[in-house]
């Protein structure tokens, strides 16, 4: 049974020389391959933490996506995205 979700990823671009479109798709790539549809995507651009256990990253590229999937997609996502250096967090919220 495929459930909805809504995920922001936080992107850290620190050495990443390339447009953030191509991040953006490669994440969207990373959802269809465990499965999940993905109905929208929107990169909410640059925000800055409240608080940050970091110095030297003060803030973040914020990209939205609502997508449908299985119900263990986000542990998968999570497995997917671990080694991952350009993806510093992710939230994912059931709809």
């Amino acid at each position: 049974m495929n459930k909805k979700y809504q995920t922001t990823f936080i992107l850290d671009t620190r050495g990443y020389n390339e447009p953030v479109e191509t991040l953006i798709a490669k994440l969207q790539g990373v959802l269809e391959s465990v499965g999940c549809k993905v109905e929208s995507s929107e990169n909410l651009g640059q925000k800055t933490f409240a608080r940050t256990p970091n110095r030297s990253f003060p803030a973040g590229i914020y990209v939205q996506f609502c997508y449908e999937g299985p119900a263990n997609s986000t542990a998968l996502i999570r497995e997917k995205l671990r080694l991952d250096k350009t993806v510093d967090r992710f939230i994912a919220l059931a709809k």
